[in-house]
C-alpha cells in the first residue's frame, strides 16, 4: 500500500507525495505527459530526442548532473510512446537541489545548436546501432507499422526514419519544448521522510511561478481490425522470428490485467505451457514468449518465436496458433493461475520497498487517469477467476485481430 497526498498548483502541476520514514533518500520523479503518441508522422522520434536535449543544461544550471553529483544523487530519464520521464535520487537533506534543477530546466531549458547538434549525432547513432544494423533491429517497426493504420503508436520512440532526426532544426525542438514542456503537462512524484506541508511548499517555491500552457492534439483513434494482416520477408538473420501481434484493450480496461495474466500464464518461466510444448518437449522453437506493450490506448497482445534451424516457417506458426487454441479449450488449472498471481503480488510489494519507484508509480498511475489503481489493482488481479482468462483469451485470439511477421533467415536450411 503506497499513501499519498495531492495537490493541484494553479499553474496545473499535479504533485503527489508519498511520507516514507524507512529511508534516508528522497525520491523526485516527474513524468511529462508526451511520448511518441504525441509526435506528427512526419517528425517523428522527437520525444526521445527531446529526453537527451532536457540533460544539455538551463538558464541557472548550465551542467545538469554537477548539482546532484555535489549533493550525491543520481538521476535518469526514460522515454515510451506515452510519455517521458525523470527522476533523481537524493539524500532527503538535498532535496531541494533536485526540485531546483527541474525547475530550471521546466522554466527555461537551454536549447541551442551546439547541444541540438551533439545530441543529435548521438541519437542517430543510437538509431543506427539499435534499429539498422543490429539483427532484427527492424522487426518491430515493421509489425507495428502493419498492425497499426491510424494511431501513431505505428512507429516506435526512436522514430520511424532516421530522416527526421538528423533533419530536426532548432525550430523544430523549441516549437516541441513550448507544446508539451508545460506545467499543466506535468506530473511530480515526490517520496521520503518529509510532512507533506514542507513538500508542497517546497515544490510551490521552485515551479508555482511557472507559466505556460500545453497544447496537445487529439491523437488519432484507431479503426477496429477486421481482417487478418501479414507480412513475410527475409533478412541476413541467423534464424527464422515468428511474431502474432492480437489487438487489445487499453489500459483501464478490465481486458488489460486479464490479457496481462494469460500472457504470463503462457510463458512466464520454464514451466509454462509455450516454453514446456514448443520448446522443452518439441525441437520447434529455441525460445518464445508472450508479452502485453502496456500501452495507455488500446495495444498489441505479442506472442513470438525464434525457431530451430531445419524448421518450417509455417509449420511453426501453425504450433504456435494450435498451443492459442489449445488455451481457448482447455480450462485453466487454478493452481496454474494462482502462481502468476502470486508472482504479481511479490512484484508489486518488492517495488513498494523502493523510494524511486514509489515516486514514479505515484506519477505514473496519476498519468493514466486512475491513481487509486497504485493500490488497488492487486486485489483485481488476486480475484480473477479462471473462466474469466479463457473467456478473455477466446476474445484475444482471432485471426481478424491479428498481424503476423514471418521474419524469414536468408539462410539456406542447413548451413
Amino acid at each position: 500500500m503506497i499513501t499519498y497526498e495531492r495537490k493541484v498548483l494553479p499553474n496545473g502541476i499535479i504533485v503527489l507525495f508519498n511520507k516514507d520514514v524507512n529511508t534516508p533518500m528522497a525520491a523526485v520523479n516527474i513524468i511529462y505527459k508526451v511520448g511518441s503518441r504525441d509526435e506528427s508522422p512526419e517528425k517523428t522520434g522527437f520525444a526521445h530526442l527531446f529526453e537527451h536535449l532536457m540533460f544539455g543544461g538551463s538558464k541557472n544550471v548550465p551542467q545538469f548532473d554537477i548539482p546532484l553529483q555535489v549533493a550525491a544523487g543520481e538521476n535518469n530519464a526514460f522515454t515510451n510512446d506515452d510519455y517521458t520521464n525523470y527522476y533523481e535520487v537524493v539524500p532527503k537533506e538535498n532535496i531541494e537541489t533536485a526540485l531546483w534543477v527541474e525547475s530550471d530546466r521546466m522554466r527555461g531549458l537551454n536549447i541551442n545548436q551546439s547541444t541540438l547538434s551533439v545530441q543529435k549525432k548521438v541519437v542517430t547513432e543510437e538509431f543506427k546501432q539499435r534499429y539498422i544494423n543490429q539483427p532484427y533491429g527492424d522487426l518491430m517497426s515493421i509489425l507495428r507499422d502493419k498492425a497499426y493504420t491510424t494511431h501513431p503508436y505505428r512507429w516506435l520512440t526512436i522514430g520511424k526514419d532516421i530522416k527526421h532526426i538528423a533533419n530536426a532544426n532548432l525550430e523544430d525542438v523549441q516549437n516541441f519544448y513550448d507544446s508539451f514542456y508545460q506545467p499543466d503537462n506535468a506530473i511530480i512524484g515526490i517520496s521520503g521522510d518529509f510532512e507533506s506541508e514542507y513538500i508542497f511548499d517546497l515544490v510551490e517555491k521552485w515551479f508555482g511561478d511557472i507559466k505556460g500552457k500545453c497544447s496537445k492534439k487529439p491523437i488519432p483513434q484507431e479503426p477496429e481490425q477486421k481482417e487478418a494482416r501479414r507480412v513475410e520477408l527475409k533478412k541476413d538473420v541467423p534464424v527464422t522470428a515468428i511474431y502474432i501481434a492480437f489487438k487489445m484493450k487499453d489500459r483501464l480496461s478490465k481486458d488489460y490485467i486479464l490479457s496481462d495474466t494469460i500472457s504470463d500464464i503462457l510463458s512466464s518461466g520454464t514451466s509454462s505451457r509455450l516454453y514446456q510444448n514448443l520448446v522443452k518437449n518439441s525441437p520447434i522453437f529455441s525460445s518464445v514468449n508472450a508479452y502485453i506493450s502496456g500501452n495507455i490506448d488500446p495495444s498489441l497482445f505479442m506472442v513470438c518465436g525464434y525457431i530451430n534451424k531445419n524448421t518450417d516457417p509455417l509449420e511453426a506458426e501453425k504450433a504456435l496458433w494450435k498451443e492459442l487454441k489449445d488455451f481457448c479449450d482447455t480450462p485453466i488449472d487454478n493452481e496454474e493461475l494462482e502462481k502468476v498471481k502470486n508472482k504479481f503480488e511479490a512484484n508489486t510489494l518488492f517495488g513498494e520497498l523502493n523510494v524511486s519507484n514509489k515516486a514514479i508509480n505515484l506519477c505514473y498511475y496519476e498519468m493514466i487517469g486512475d491513481i487509486d489503481l497504485m493500490n488497488s489493482e492487486t486485489i483485481s488481479y488476486r480475484n480473477i477467476k479462471a473462466s474469466e482468462i479463457t473467456e478473455m483469451a477466446k476474445r484475444l485470439f482471432t485471426k481478424e485481430h491479428s498481424t503476423t511477421l514471418i521474419y524469414e533467415s536468408s539462410v539456406e536450411l542447413g548451413e
